[in-house]
């Protein structure tokens, strides 16, 4: 499975952003798509991630602000970040798991600046 993201960007506090990740190849089977970030310094987490069967799990650190959907027409996801914080200053990654395999998108750079 190939993901590409997009949608990152810099925002002041309290700004908005979508991210998007297109999976295409061996599409068949994924069956947990999500997002990850890393911030400066930081190990990677996770942040919120949807399965086939339309199970959706977040951080606690995101309840509230944070909106993961999927469109399967489109084979995409995409993460609604609302109320951003700087602390969710990170580079975001897209992942999906097809079985016992993990497949992981390039990150995207998202900036909150007081």
């Amino acid at each position: 499975v190939q993901l590409q993201a997009s949608g990152g960007g810099s925002v002041h506090t309290g700004g908005s952003l979508r991210l998007s990740c297109a999976a295409s190849g061996s599409v068949f089977g994924v069956n947990v798509m999500g997002w990850y970030r890393q911030g400066p310094g930081k190990q990677r987490e996770a942040v919120a991630a949807i399965t086939s069967g339309g199970t959706i799990v977040y951080a606690d650190s995101v309840k509230g602000r944070f909106t993961i959907s999927r469109d399967n027409a489109k084979n995409t996801i995409y993460l609604q970040m609302n109320d951003l914080k700087p602390e969710d200053t990170a580079v975001y990654f897209c992942h999906a798991a097809r079985g016992t395999r993990s497949s992981w998108g390039q990150g995207t750079l998202v900036t909150v600046s007081s």
